[in-house]
């Protein structure tokens, strides 16, 4: 636990650093643009933030995506959405669809799910590793994602 500690405070204050602008007397702009490894670096670490903090507060649907996915009903109004994250890095799952809107931290090598209103379209999205993952899907039952580096 102690070593945890530290590593967040090292987070925060990289996550905090942004780009600063400098006015020079010809009214040009000269800027310290971060180069892209550097914004991916940024992205990882907003993203880490983001799981840190969702996962001390987040409730797990476990029991009724097990309860879907074995017993699964076509008269449920709901279904599952199961993402497997294969890769080396934490990330933060966004489900959003009509009037729904959740997000899931899933750390390296497990697995998060979703409980969802059927028949519906939703744009699943994250971070993995420094890569975007966006789709939009139409949900009419348990649905399945693997993800990796």
């Amino acid at each position: 636990m102690k070593k945890f500690f530290p590593s967040v405070f090292i987070i925060l204050a990289l996550s905090s650093c942004e780009a600063t602008h400098y006015r020079t007397t010809n009214n040009s702009v000269k800027s310290t643009q971060p180069t892209s490894s550097g914004m991916r670096n940024s992205s990882a670490n907003q993203t880490e933030l983001e799981y840190q903090t969702l996962i001390k507060t987040y409730k797990s649907e476990t029991a009724a995506v097990l309860t879907d996915l074995l017993n699964g009903s076509e008269d449920s109004p709901n279904t599952s959405i199961t993402v497997e994250n294969n890769s080396r890095c934490n990330m933060v799952l966004t489900i959003s669809g009509n009037n729904y809107f959740k997000k899931i931290p899933i750390g390296a090598n497990k697995i998060g799910s979703a409980m969802v209103p059927k028949n519906q379209n939703y744009n699943i999205s994250g971070m993995v590793c420094n890569s975007v993952y966006n789709q939009t899907k139409f949900i009419s039952s348990s649905y399945n994602v693997t993800l990796s580096n």
